[in-house]
């Protein structure tokens, strides 16, 4: 297996909102015909789908889904970035989780739910600056 990931796919009860919240970020919607609505992303995309889809499609009840122990990160250029961004998810309809602190290793983050309930973390990553196309390169290696 390449070390990658291709596509990180939600499940959302409510697709349309969901979606309009990640367009109220300034992320770019793509429709496509299997239900599926995507945003693409560097080097990979976010999909949003039904959530009873998947679980079909899975194959397990909707309640083996839930919601994972799991944070999606976006990290910022500046420090200074971070609190912004998680005041404009706030206004598109997002939860505040943690605001925009320092943290112990050094770095500057906060961290936000979107409408239904995925947690990403907004991060200033001083070790890890992104490269050219704002990809992350972790330890500044990519």
């Amino acid at each position: 297996m390449e070390h990658r990931v291709s596509l990180i796919t939600v499940g959302a009860r409510d697709v349309e909102t969901l979606a309009a919240f990640y367009e109220a970020l300034g992320w770019t919607r793509v429709d496509s015909p299997d239900g599926v609505i995507a945003f693409d992303l560097l080097g990979q995309s976010l999909g949003i789908y039904p959530l009873a889809a998947l679980a079909d499609e899975i194959g397990v009840p909707e309640s083996d889904l839930g919601h994972g122990a799991m944070a999606l990160s976006h990290n910022v250029r500046e420090k200074a970035d971070v609190a912004p961004l998680l005041d404009r998810a706030q206004a598109a309809g997002g939860r505040l989780l943690k605001p925009a602190q320092d943290v112990f290793w050094g770095g500057h983050h906060g961290y936000f739910a979107d409408p239904e309930g995925h947690i990403w973390e907004v991060a200033w990553n001083p070790f890890s600056a992104l490269g050219p196309r704002g990809e992350f390169q972790w330890n500044g290696v990519g």
